[in-house]
């Protein structure tokens, strides 16, 4: 094939293939629909491939065409941090960074970070990995890690982000609908067998060893919602402990605390999309010590 695709081409098919019909297409590029019409016409002629199928419901692209709008969509996308570069006299962070942590990280404590700094590096693309391990980052399947642990890998580098406690509590109605608070005739939730070396699985194992769980849970997410939902008690993250509906019925569980890390390779420090994201996070998540 000698034709050689331009701009006008790239986004004929963007238009095409997010209006999915020839008027939504002529909205999207302010022209008639009989334009749209012969340009496709046309482009499909010179390309020698069909780019769209055409039917009742519409135009479906066909591979060739997915392929080219994905194209279409990173130009725009260039365009567009250009353009902003250019109105804020300075270089954009961009790139795409993959961050893996646990889900109760993600939503108490990376979420909440996110949304205050995101808007600011809007070349910055994200890739949200949930996992309790380190293998991700070991594996490079990711760039940064916030992670639980007193001992981080030493083949990772990062900065200490604080202490985290943990407390046993249980929501307000099921402390009001027991008799009798004593710990070992509770209903537990616990995450036994996904994490059995988690701090609040060792201490009730020491301190409460003929406790028998009434429910198991799959991520410390879970356990938290049980927990809110009234089906018992847990001990939890004092990080997970900020929103209302859980009541507390112990203090910090004494020689049980942990820290919370963020953490990176050290060939992923010289990327300015890695290192942009790691300084907001280590500046953004601080807990007490």
């Amino acid at each position: 094939m000698h034709y050689r695709i331009n701009h006008a081409d790239l986004t004929l098919i963007l238009a095409l293939v997010r209006g999915k019909t020839l008027s939504r297409a002529a909205e999207l590029l302010a022209v008639d629909v009989s334009t749209v019409f012969r340009s496709v016409r046309r482009l499909e002629a010179a390309v020698g491939t069909a780019l769209f199928d055409k039917s009742r419901a519409g135009y479906q692209p066909t591979s060739a065409a997915i392929a080219l709008a994905q194209q279409a969509e990173s130009a725009e996308q260039a365009l567009t941090l250009a353009q902003i570069s250019l109105e804020q006299g300075q270089h954009i962070v961009s790139g795409t960074v993959r961050l893996t942590c646990t889900e109760a990280v993600l939503q108490s404590l990376l979420l909440p970070a996110l949304t205050r700094f995101m808007p600011n590096y809007p070349g910055l693309q994200l890739e949200l990995n949930t996992s309790s391990t380190f293998a991700n980052l070991s594996r490079r399947d990711a760039d940064i890690a916030l992670r639980l642990t007193d001992a981080p890998p030493q083949h990772l580098v990062g900065t200490r982000l604080g202490t985290v406690s943990y407390r046993v509590c249980a929501s307000e109605d099921y402390v009001a609908r027991q008799d009798d608070l004593t710990l070992e005739n509770l209903h537990w939730i616990a995450p036994d067998d996904f994490l059995p070396d988690h701090p609040t699985v060792t201490w009730r194992r020491q301190r409460l060893p003929k406790v028998k769980l009434a429910y198991r849970c799959s991520s410390m997410l879970a356990v938290a919602q049980l927990a809110r939902a009234g089906m018992g008690v847990a001990a939890l993250p004092d990080f997970m402990l900020r929103d209302a509906g859980l009541q507390q019925l112990s203090g910090p569980l004494e020689g049980y605390d942990t820290a919370l890390w963020v953490l990176t390779r050290p060939d992923c420090r010289a990327l300015r999309s890695v290192s942009a994201l790691f300084s907001e996070l280590a500046r953004t998540i601080r807990l007490h010590d």
